[in-house]
């Protein structure tokens, strides 16, 4: 009961700091810092975005083989949302923590740090890693910051546990996500006279029309055994925007697409098969027509999934940890598959419903919360 008791004092403290994705999170960081220096870990705070930093920070001796407990600090928005309290001032209330962020996921976190006095005294044999970090909500911008900097800097932990909401239900996969913009400039004129026009809008038609022709071949390429939801990766169309009225011919033409991938070479393909089409088809009679013509691509989120991986040393860990044997797969997407991707073995367990998540009146239970401090009491065991 006393780390529950400091779980929730830390909670409280965090749920204080409005950490939206558009606002900075360095208040938050420097205090998770001070906290962790206190008990003598070695800390890392890092960004690449003016407001934003990471924090990585390391109890045990400064070898290879940790585990990362991996968490971000970053929270959605509550403007428009109908809280019956202040989302930033934790409230306990029926055996329940409530406010933004209790779930998703500044509950692992608190977790996480509410342990450290414990881990501090233990003699590790191998390191125990934290890393929380910004905008995971935007598209992990920064995870993939500490990511490419874990790997610059040789260090080679073993396994990383992902804090998300999954109602600490071992999740060893989840989907991709890739959110795009394809962009075509025209050239604008009077609806009478077409031939001295290039009409974007027709361009981006046409791009529409070839994707929805190129998806049909996804569920081919669903592996065997898939037990996501669909199986196959998808891909789906969510906004055109063009044109003015009736008789002008449309110069500029926005299209915004996005997949779900289950596995990256499905990403790869899909992409290859709409550059060429732009490439080879459609830029060329633009440019035909026009010089000043173009097709421009804007990448906005491109956030790997995470595959299940044969015989994952991450899963055992919190299978062993936890007593449970079964693994499942998820849609929302998070960091993990960054750490896969760099050799880290990794896996999804944490506090709380994503159910819960992004609503308004967010919570986590205190069942959660005692569920995941006897994890990660369990682990330290693991490592001594």
């Amino acid at each position: 009961m006393t780390d529950l008791i400091k779980t929730i004092e830390i909670m409280d403290k965090l749920i204080g700091f409005p950490t939206i994705s558009s606002e900075s999170n360095l208040d938050c960081i420097d205090w998770i810092g001070g906290y962790l220096k206190s008990f003598g870990a070695r800390c890392e705070i890092t960004s690449e975005t003016k407001g934003k930093a990471n924090i990585f920070a390391t109890l045990g001796p400064d070898t290879d083989g940790g585990i990362i407990l991996s968490g971000h600090t970053d929270v959605v928005p509550v403007e428009g949302q109908n809280w019956s309290s202040d989302p930033f001032k934790m409230k306990r209330k029926n055996n329940a923590l409530f406010g933004r962020g209790t779930c998703d996921m500044k509950g692992f976190i608190a977790a996480a740090m509410a342990m450290v006095p414990k881990y501090s005294k233990l003699d590790l044999q191998r390191p125990i890693h934290f890393a929380f970090t910004y905008d995971e909500e935007v598209g992990c911008l920064g995870a993939r910051v500490l990511v490419n900097q874990l790997i610059a800097s040789g260090l080679k932990p073993s396994a990383c546990i992902v804090g998300e909401p999954t109602s600490m239900r071992i999740i060893e996969g989840h989907k991709g996500m890739c959110e795009y913009t394809t962009e075509f400039r025209g050239v604008e004129g009077h609806s009478s006279q077409p031939d001295r026009c290039v009409n974007a809008l027709e361009y981006a038609h046409r791009f529409i029309n070839k994707l929805m022709e190129v998806r049909l071949e996804l569920p081919e390429m669903a592996p065997e055994g898939s037990r996501f939801d669909p199986p196959h990766s998808t891909s789906s169309i969510c906004a055109c925007h063009s044109g003015t009225t009736h008789n002008v011919i449309p110069s500029q033409a926005e299209v915004e697409w996005e997949m779900r991938v289950v596995q990256r070479s499905d990403r790869e393909w899909l992409r290859g098969q709409m550059e060429c089409y732009v490439d080879e088809v459609l830029r060329p009679e633009m440019k035909e027509k026009s010089i000043i013509a173009d097709i421009f691509e804007t990448v906005c989120i491109e956030t790997d999934g995470l595959e299940p991986e044969p015989d994952s040393e991450a899963v055992k860990i919190v299978q062993e940890l936890t007593g449970g044997n079964s693994t499942e797969v998820v849609a929302f997407g998070t960091e993990a598959g960054l750490f896969s991707r760099a050799g880290i073995s990794s896996v999804l367990c944490g506090p709380g419903s994503i159910e819960q998540a992004h609503k308004p009146d967010e919570y986590v239970t205190e069942e959660q919360m005692f569920s995941c401090l006897n994890m990660l009491e369990r682990l330290g065991g693991e490592l001594t």
